[in-house]
């Protein structure tokens, strides 16, 4: 069991990952401007993987890939996270905002809840229960917003909560046998393939004018935010638990719809500022920092 300097350290990788990540969604649109979805994540990836390839080489660490075991836990990661978490999120953010993205993509928290806690057959406290209600309020919030029909983009970030979990567990099972630049990287070369795959397939066309016209938003993507905000999480769920540090990244949807405001002019809407509220509460409640008197 990691210390309680152990602990704080993981909070503090896990904040500094929410900090880097809020940026995500905005940075990401911003590349749709001239590319398409999976055009952008599979260059974001392979950058990705490129960085990764020189910091482990730097830092001399390629010993580690000998593990069969690894590449086992790599796969999953991969599967998961590397391919269908981003798979989902892109796409989806090529028909919803980056502050709605933001705010769907916290439903994790629930979702995180239920693999962690439930299915490991752990009991359910009032607080988680209640927790876990005002989470799924919260998306619901957002997802219904002018019940007129619901976005097609915010239900593909919503799928992409689901799977996020299981890729967590198996980044945690992991880190505790190779470092996060090699897991990370092995993340990235195997999602790359895949993903051009997937561009090949759904016929997702960019010209070189193109890509040049995005690079410095596909650097940003793939070696700061694919790349260092990534490594900062592993090493946070390998001190906390995964569904503590999901929790502790609430404070992402909040910046990203600052960052958003300020960078795409997109003002924040009254729904966006309501769901806040029963998405974080839910979020304390899921944490233990909000306790409800008990009579005994």
């Amino acid at each position: 069991m990691p210390n309680q300097q152990e602990k704080s350290r993981g909070e503090l990788f896990t904040f500094s990952s929410a900090l880097l990540w809020a940026f995500f969604p905005v940075v990401t649109v911003l590349t749709y401007a001239v590319l398409p979805s999976l055009v952008s994540l599979a260059w974001s990836t392979l950058l990705a993987a490129l960085f990764f390839a020189l910091l482990i080489t730097y830092r001399g660490k390629w010993k580690e890939l000998n593990n069969l075991l690894l590449w086992k836990y790599g796969f999953y990661i991969a599967l998961f996270t590397g391919i269908l978490y981003y798979s989902l999120y892109f796409i989806g953010l090529e028909t919803t905002t980056p502050g709605n993205s933001a705010l769907i993509a916290q439903f994790e928290v629930f979702t995180s809840f239920l693999f962690f806690r439930l299915f490991r057959g752990e009991r359910m406290s009032k607080e988680y229960i209640i927790g876990s209600v005002l989470t799924v309020l919260g998306a619901a919030i957002v997802l219904g917003k002018d019940f007129s029909g619901i976005n097609i983009g915010d239900l593909f970030v919503l799928g992409a909560t689901i799977g996020a979990p299981i890729g967590n567990f198996f980044q945690q099972k992991a880190r505790e046998i190779a470092s996060s630049e090699v897991i990370m990287f092995l993340r990235s070369a195997i999602s790359a393939p895949a993903i051009f795959f997937l561009v090949y397939l759904f016929q997702a066309q960019a010209s070189a004018e193109n890509l040049r016209d995005s690079l410095l938003f596909l650097v940003l993507n793939g070696i700061l935010l694919f790349g260092l905000s990534k490594i900062l999480w592993i090493e946070g769920i390998h001190r906390i638990s995964v569904t503590k540090a999901t929790a502790l990244s609430s404070v992402t949807p909040l910046l990203t719809l600052l960052f958003a405001w300020i960078i795409l002019q997109q003002v924040p809407t009254v729904w966006q500022i309501t769901s806040l509220v029963p998405l974080i509460t839910g979020v304390l409640l899921l944490t233990d920092h909000i306790k409800l008197n008990r009579k005994y």
